[in-house]
Order: C-alpha cells, then structure tokens, then sequence
C-alpha cells in the first residue's frame, strides 16, 4: 500500500508573504520573473534618462509647491492614494518594486531593486560578457544600464555616490511624498536661517 501524501503547492510570492507574516517583517521586494516587455520600458527609460530627469526636476518641484495641500490632507492620509499612483507609473517605466527610497535620479533611471541580488552601489563581480546578469543570463545587467544612463544625464555623476541598504521598513510606501517632506522641511530650516 503506498501513501500519498497531498503537496500544496505555493507560489514564491506567496511563500515570501506567509514567512512576512511569521516574523513580522513586510515582505521582501525580489525581482519577480521578467518578461521581455517590462526589459524593453526599463531600456527605453535608460536611453531617454536625460528627458526622464527633467521631467523629475519639474514633477518634484510640482510636488514641492502641493506641500501644503499634503500637509492640511495629511502625508499618512495621502500615502496611500499616492502610492497608488507612484506604483504604476514607475512600475510601467522602471519595473519598480516600491522600495521606498528611490534612486533612479541617481541610477541613470534603471532601478537597482531590479537586481536579483538588489545590490544598492554598482554591480557584482559576476557581471557576463556583453553585460548581462550573473544570475539571470537572459536579463541585461541593471548596473550596467545604470551606467549607460547616468552618462546621458546632466547629474550623472550622482551615482558614484554611496547609497545606504534599503530600509524594509519602508517598502511599498510613497518615495514622492518622503521626498517632498524631506525637501519642504530643508526649505523651512534654510528659510529659519535667512530670517534669523
């Protein structure tokens, strides 16, 4: 008599989410498998990054200009119809996997958090003849792109900065409105200082 025994198969995502929910601690962003389509608009977003970046300057300052709509609104209260937004607009443009703390203006408009091994600050050692990934021999190198668009971009330099490791805490939250936050509070502390 043989026993069988009923396998549940669970997907990867959903298998990251079940662990997240054991200890507490939001679900980690990994790449998901990627189609071509989605490498053809990450590629697209690198050849046109110096376009991207104006467009950026111009967005932010928009933003900038709403901070006190978001402040009478509340940032917590706008989060999430933003992130709602920012999710979609980025993730059609730049596969973005909400990490929170956004650094395409710094990375030639190729998202590190693409990387299967999300590396923050240039690529691995393992990166293939022709430029392509160590893990995903089908996929182009994201820091290699990065590189490609950053020499496009008027401050290109940026991404020889070091970059501090992704905050978990902060994934799947609005990078616009932390951004504008941030920003807004540097405009007050330099406007303080002027008065003073």
């Amino acid at each position: 008599m043989t026993d069988k025994t009923n396998i549940a198969i669970v997907p990867a995502t959903r298998q990251r989410q079940i662990t997240a929910a054991n200890t507490g601690k939001p679900p980690v962003p990994w790449p998901q498998k990627h189609q071509p389509l989605c490498w053809s608009l990450r590629l697209w977003s690198v050849r046109h990054s110096r376009g991207l970046e104006r467009l950026y300057r111009v967005f932010a300052k928009v933003f900038l200009t709403l901070h006190p709509l978001w402040g009478r609104i509340g940032y917590s209260r706008a989060e999430r119809p933003i992130g709602f937004i920012e999710k979609r607009v980025k993730g059609v443009l730049f596969d973005c996997r909400m990490c929170g703390q956004c650094i395409l203006s710094s990375t030639g408009m190729s998202c590190p958090m693409n990387c299967p091994k999300q590396l923050r600050n240039g690529p691995c050692g393992g990166v293939r003849a022709g430029g392509h990934c160590e893990v995903r021999p089908d996929m182009p190198c994201v820091w290699v792109k990065a590189w490609e668009g950053s020499r496009n971009m008027t401050h290109g330099d940026l991404i020889l900065r070091v970059q501090k490791p992704v905050d978990q805490s902060l994934f799947e939250t609005s990078s616009w409105l932390r951004t504008t936050a941030k920003a807004a509070a540097e405009q007050d502390r330099s406007r303080m200082g002027d008065t003073a």
